[in-house]
């Protein structure tokens, strides 16, 4: 079962900073873009890329996300040899109990590695929206040789200290790495995508295992011991849309990034298609005084009011002389007669019989109960 790379996918993160959409849901299950989830982006990237073995691993609020992903159909991973496989904590060699950090997560897999027996290791979170070539990223990562290949891309520096921080060399070699540092010295940013050479990788984790004091992540662990053993450390620069969907406010905001025109996702590409598990809805009806300007409307929808510059998710009810702007309106949602939506999130299966209008802060409805403070 040998083969050049297998890809594992790091899908188990609580999302707290997205609460309380994340009250009952794993980060990369939360939905986006009209009919997709978050972790959409990169399943369709392994799959785009034709990378057949993927292990994703789970922890918090898992059943969603694991309905969601079933077999791997809808991204032409159910297969016999490989394909997509759901892996949980567990109780076995490489110790028991819930995974501590994302080193630690990957170690505790390190026996499903072990049974395909990659040359390298691909290491992806499931909480990014994102569309990239991992092909291209293998080719730069064998013909420089490189042991560890880091998957980079520029931000502003106000933004900088919010990722893992590096430093490179006119060829590309990384010989500075600081983890979310308080004044950080570059605006090259980590993506959270590691090639490592699998051998590499079992040592390193294994190591990382045995020391006590480690948090037992990538970023502050593993990748600064590999620097200072002088590990062959590349950046591999995207040039692409990527955003770190970990807060209400850049969830909102890849939203309206889908509604520009100068939109670098384009998600309507049919080069690079996103694929999901579809739900079956009727066509959607549109009223004769309903008014829709720059948005995303999916199928089963009923429009009755006013629309601009939203995405609307399916099997959503929009009744007469309601406005709705510059808001994401989750599936199966109902804004009633008269309501007001400004600039907000409403979540799955809310019914609205009130204004909701944000100004600065993103207003979030999941329960309408609870928004009410009943």
């Amino acid at each position: 079962m040998e083969k050049e790379i297998i890809a594992m996918i790091l899908a188990g993160g609580e999302g707290s900073r997205l609460a309380p959409l994340t009250k009952k849901l794993a980060k990369p299950a939360v939905p986006f873009g009209g009919r997709y989830r978050i972790i959409d982006f990169t399943l369709s990237n392994c799959c785009n890329s034709g990378i057949e073995i993927v292990g994703v691993l789970t922890q918090y609020e898992p059943h969603i996300l694991n309905q969601h992903i079933g077999t791997g159909t809808p991204w032409d991973l159910n297969r016999l040899n490989g394909g997509v496989t759901i892996l949980h904590p567990h109780t076995k060699k490489y110790g028991g109990g819930w995974y501590k950090g994302t080193a630690n997560a990957i170690y505790k897999n390190i026996e499903y590695i072990d049974k395909y027996d990659p040359e390298n290791v691909l290491i992806l979170s499931g909480d990014h929206i994102y569309k990239m070539n991992y092909g291209k990223m293998l080719k730069f990562h064998k013909d420089t040789e490189a042991d560890v290949t880091i998957g980079v891309i520029s931000v502003s520096i106000d933004e900088a200290s919010r990722f893992g921080i590096m430093s490179i060399d006119d060829s590309k070699n990384i010989f500075e790495f600081e983890e979310k540092p308080k004044n950080p010295k570059s605006n090259l940013a980590s993506m959270g995508i590691y090639i490592f050479k699998k051998d590499i990788l079992k040592k390193a984790l294994m190591e990382d295992d045995k020391e006590e004091n480690s948090s037992n992540d990538f970023g502050k662990n593993i990748i600064p011991k590999l620097l200072k053993e002088g590990k062959k450390i590349k950046a591999y620069e995207f040039k692409g849309y990527w955003k770190d969907v970990g807060t209400i406010e850049s969830l909102w905001e890849a939203h309206m990034d889908l509604l520009k025109t100068t939109n670098e996702l384009d998600i309507h590409d049919q080069d690079w298609k996103i694929y999901t598990r579809q739900e079956s809805y009727p066509p959607q009806y549109i009223g004769k005084k309903a008014t829709i300007k720059n948005s995303f409307i999916d199928e089963g929808c009923e429009i009755e009011g006013i629309i601009e510059n939203s995405i609307i998710f399916p099997g959503v009810k929009v009744g007469k002389n309601v406005v709705i702007k510059n808001s994401v309106i989750m599936k199966n949602a109902i804004i009633e007669n008269g309501v007001i939506v400004n600039k907000a999130i409403v979540g799955e299966d809310v019914k609205l019989t009130e204004d909701v209008l944000g100004d600065k802060e993103i207003e979030v409805v999941v329960n309408y109960g609870e928004y009410r403070g009943e």
